[in-house]
């Protein structure tokens, strides 16, 4: 929606509560969720940003249930790629952060939607005004 622009004001005005990446997580739901992991989990590691990963003891429906108790703000963007697919099944165990390739890229937060978040140039926030297409580019005509 082009010119309209929702404070958090407003949303907590109508009962939502906004969360930010500097915010502290929800204190409730933390500790329940670590009430819940102690008597029903079992702690499987910590990620470098200090979440830590849990499996259920018992199988529900054939699998144990997989979570993650956040450090800090509850942001699932902070799930780094080695912890995504065992959270997701599709590894029996989280990938060893040792044998990173040179080419891997340490993991970072998603940004959108932030005051940080990345806007191409042509964007109207970064300015509005796109380079001119150059030559190798020809439009498509209908029946050429």
């Amino acid at each position: 929606m082009v010119g309209v622009t929702i404070d958090a004001a407003m949303l907590s005005w109508h009962g939502l509560r906004v969360l930010t990446p500097t915010q502290p997580d929800c204190r409730y739901m933390s500790l329940f969720t670590r009430l819940f992991a102690s008597f029903y989990a079992n702690s499987i590691g910590t990620d470098q940003a200090g979440n830590q990963y849990f499996e259920e003891r018992r199988a529900r429906r054939g699998r144990k249930r997989r979570f993650v108790s956040y450090k800090g703000a509850v942001d699932p963007t902070a799930v780094p790629a080695e912890w995504h697919g065992w959270l997701h099944y599709t590894m029996d165990a989280p990938l060893p952060v040792e044998n990173r390739h040179a080419w891997q890229k340490p993991h970072q937060v998603n940004l959108t939607g932030t005051g940080t978040s990345y806007f191409p140039p042509g964007h109207p926030v970064s300015g509005g005004q796109r380079a001119r297409a150059t030559g190798d580019y020809e439009a498509w005509t209908p029946g050429s």
